[in-house]
């Protein structure tokens, strides 16, 4: 049974696991139903930060336009481009925690809307966006992280956080949406943009 998280709560992953090393991370959402004129295309990206906060390196920044970091630690399994019919994971990340390089202590899973800014689209016009934790080793749900409709005009939400404490992998449900867009969490996590 997963622990269902609320904004902000935090939970242990391998305090009381102390073999976990391969996760899926799966995002979902839902988009309602109305026309904006074209369809929504959302994407999940992780941001692998070190103790600044920042990614070292573009390498860090792990999107559908670089699918895996060189450790294989962090693997996107690619864009679903049409997305948010409502069943199950809408894109997927596996994490190696084994393999996760010393200088990177946190990392952000975000998801943004492609072209909101020319299709006009918010995630005000997202519902049932989640995050969830799967322990690949057994297919085991651990963590569950339901965002509920807080958003109005963002377009851009830092999902959740897997981040290192004294040692251990912890997760931080977050649901904090930025307006701009992926540049807007580009410029936060310090990945310049062209």
């Amino acid at each position: 049974m997963p622990i269902n998280l609320s904004k902000g709560q935090k939970v242990d992953l391998t305090k009381g696991n102390p073999g976990l090393k391969k996760l899926m991370i799966g995002l979902g959402w839902h988009v309602k139903e109305f026309d904006s004129g074209s369809d929504f295309d959302l994407d999940a990206a992780v941001f692998m930060l070190g103790d600044n906060g920042k990614c070292p390196t573009e390498k860090e920044f792990i999107f559908y336009g670089n699918l895996a970091h060189p450790s294989e630690a962090v693997k996107h399994m690619g864009d679903n481009l049409i997305g948010g019919d409502g069943s199950g994971d809408d894109e997927q990340v596996f994490i190696d925690l084994s393999k996760i390089p010393a200088n990177i202590t946190k990392l952000a899973f975000t998801v943004t809307i492609y072209d909101s800014d020319v299709r006009g689209q918010n995630f005000g016009q997202v519902s049932s966006s989640f995050i969830r934790i799967v322990n690949e080793e057994n297919g085991q749900e651990m963590i569950r992280y339901d965002l509920g409709e807080d958003f109005s005009i963002e377009t851009a939400v830092v999902v959740g956080e897997l981040y290192k404490h004294n040692g251990e992998w912890k997760f931080n449900a977050i649901g904090s949406g930025f307006q701009g867009g992926l540049a807007a969490l580009c410029g936060h996590y310090g990945i310049e943009v062209a």
